[in-house]
């Protein structure tokens, strides 16, 4: 699998923790930036990982700001991209069963460094279980479509 990182200066040290940790299980990862601390803005790496993961050019998207808030609301703007904060595994288990989510989002300043490795695990080895949650999933790209004449 083919996962896209992008973080802002805030999620920088937690990006580069969960690259690491997720190269060394065999993930094959691409990280669009930010590369240092220095102030940046978080809409523009929510808006390149959401391209990449709507394009098909990287499989899931893990996208880091203080919240995982902003860096959502960036993303989710992408046609295609359902992308959804987590904060704790529960939540990253149910987006991708039953809203087939495609990017989380976590905040450095909301989740610690082992919390966010359980998170992107669960994310990770979660499947789309399709049927009901298929239906409403199709309604949320039709909503998606309405509004992106």
């Amino acid at each position: 699998m083919k996962l896209g990182f992008g973080s802002d200066h805030a999620g920088y040290e937690l990006k580069e923790i969960l690259l690491k940790y997720l190269e060394e299980k065999g993930f094959e990862c691409v990280d669009y930036g930010t590369h240092s601390l220095d102030r940046v803005d978080y809409p523009d790496y929510g808006k390149i990982v959401g391209e990449k993961v709507a394009a098909g050019e990287v499989d899931r998207g893990v996208l880091i700001c203080g919240t995982g808030i902003g860096i959502s609301l960036a993303a989710n703007k992408v046609r295609g991209v359902r992308a959804a904060v987590c904060s704790e595994p529960y939540s990253a288990r149910m987006t991708v069963r039953h809203n087939n989510a495609n990017i989380i989002a976590m905040g450095s300043r909301v989740v610690g460094e082992d919390l966010a490795k359980m998170i992107v695990d669960t994310f990770l080895e979660e499947k789309f279980e399709g049927g009901r949650h298929g239906m409403r999933v199709d309604k949320i790209s039709a909503i998606e479509e309405e509004y992106f004449k």
